[in-house]
């Protein structure tokens, strides 16, 4: 795959995964400026993960944000659409439950868990919007949303900086601790060319969620996006409506 648009192709992306799997968490922390822990632990803070419950963690690659979220005592299942990921995941973490599946087409029934959450994931999936419904689905009435992804430094200067890194800092580091430069290209690309805080909101809500917000991290470098599934089932069923498709004549 040499561009990042948003008409993916899932094969090419999932095939991208496979061959950077095994440096994949090492080389993430080091492009991250050390960074990539401290957004793991805001993000499983949001979750707020309590034993007993069952959370779904997409394109969970090798498992580390799983693993970390599993800590709480919850259930958590780590889903991701890279055989390779999920091959190194089970080594790294043989007693998570690890499923291979497509965001937009997740193989659970509806109302089946308590939080859902993905990290870093959603910008790589071909039509985010339909893996947002996905979400919604098996998400527990009262279910909590949690997505952490890269987004746009609200600030001048560390836009400023940030683009100078991306551009010229990124391509090298990438050449040296990649095994794989090619993917962190598009990584790079895909990264560039994803929509704002405000847009991903608008997305979240629009396919049913409440009490949608966001939190930026690093400056905006990265967002951390907060919503819930609504508990009332008038609200639910509205919704439902308003998304159900016009018959044609």
């Amino acid at each position: 795959m040499n561009r990042a648009d948003m008409e993916k192709r899932p094969d090419e992306v999932s095939g991208m995964f496979d061959d950077v799997a095994r440096g994949y968490d090492r080389t993430n922390d080091i492009l991250s400026l050390g960074n990539a822990p401290l957004w793991r632990i805001a993000t499983v803070r949001a979750i707020d993960p309590q034993p007993g419950e069952r959370i779904l963690d997409i394109a969970a690659g090798t498992g580390t944000s799983s693993a970390a979220i599993a800590k709480s005592g919850a259930t958590v299942v780590a889903v991701d659409f890279s055989p390779g990921m999920i091959a190194e995941g089970r080594k790294r973490h043989p007693k998570l439950e690890f499923v291979e599946a497509d965001a937009e087409r997740l193989p659970f029934g509806d109302d089946e868990f308590d939080a859902v959450t993905i990290s870093f994931g959603l910008r790589n999936i071909s039509d985010p919007i339909v893996a947002l419904g996905e979400m919604y689905r098996v998400l527990k009435p009262g279910g909590r949303l949690v997505i952490c992804e890269f987004s746009h430094p609200t600030n001048p200067v560390m836009r400023l900086g940030y683009d100078g890194w991306m551009k010229l800092g990124m391509p090298v580091v990438t050449k040296l601790a990649s095994s794989n430069p090619d993917a962190y290209e598009y990584l790079m690309e895909s990264i560039n060319q994803w929509p704002d805080q405000q847009a991903l909101s608008k997305w979240i809500r629009g396919v049913g969620f409440a009490r949608v917000a966001h939190r930026n991290l690093t400056g905006g470098v990265v967002a951390l996006h907060r919503a819930r599934k609504p508990v009332d089932p008038a609200v639910r069923a509205s919704h439902a409506r308003r998304r159900a498709p016009r018959p044609t004549t």
